[in-house]
């Protein structure tokens, strides 16, 4: 079978259950999803799994910070210069390696205004995510070589389907 296909049946299991069990969990579906989404367009692997997470949860600070500052900012148009500095922190913290996924940090962001400002939510559903990720590529590698220690499946690549 195709690689593609591989981690597609592998995804879409792993999605079926995700969906049928993060909410009873008390986990926000969808955040789970954009962290998923996150892991591949980091690389997949250990390595995208090590920038998403990092990332996506630095993208809740920020939005927290961007939460409290607004109010406390006695200026006009604070909510916009709130958002405005932490986007700007969301890039330049990209200096440090393990916070390097510019993407990552704006879809945490993002989740955390998306949950209504539900920090621990949105943190635990974005950490399952990515962890589903790589569990949906590392599975479609055990079943592509059939060995208990493959190389995962390519990242999902459009320009790659055969």
């Amino acid at each position: 079978m195709k690689p593609l296909v591989i981690i597609g049946i592998t995804a879409g299991i792993l999605a079926g259950l995700w969906t049928q069990f993060s909410t009873p969990l008390g986990l926000i579906t969808w955040v789970g999803f954009l962290s998923w989404a996150c892991f591949f367009a980091a690389g997949g692997k250990r390595a995208g799994l090590l920038k998403t997470i990092p990332a996506n949860l630095s993208g809740v600070l920020w939005g927290a910070i961007i939460l409290w500052a607004a109010p406390n900012l006695p200026v006009p148009g604070a909510l916009g210069i709130s958002v405005a500095i932490a986007a700007f922190a969301m890039c330049v913290q990209a200096r440090w390696s393990v916070l390097g996924f510019i993407p990552g940090a704006f879809a945490g962001c993002a989740a955390y205004f998306g949950t209504s400002f539900d920090a621990a939510g949105t943190s635990l559903a974005l950490i399952a995510g990515a962890c589903l990720g790589w569990l949906s590529e590392y599975t479609a590698g055990l079943f592509a070589t059939g060995k208990k220690d493959p190389t995962p499946a390519p990242a999902a690549d459009t320009q790659a389907v055969a």
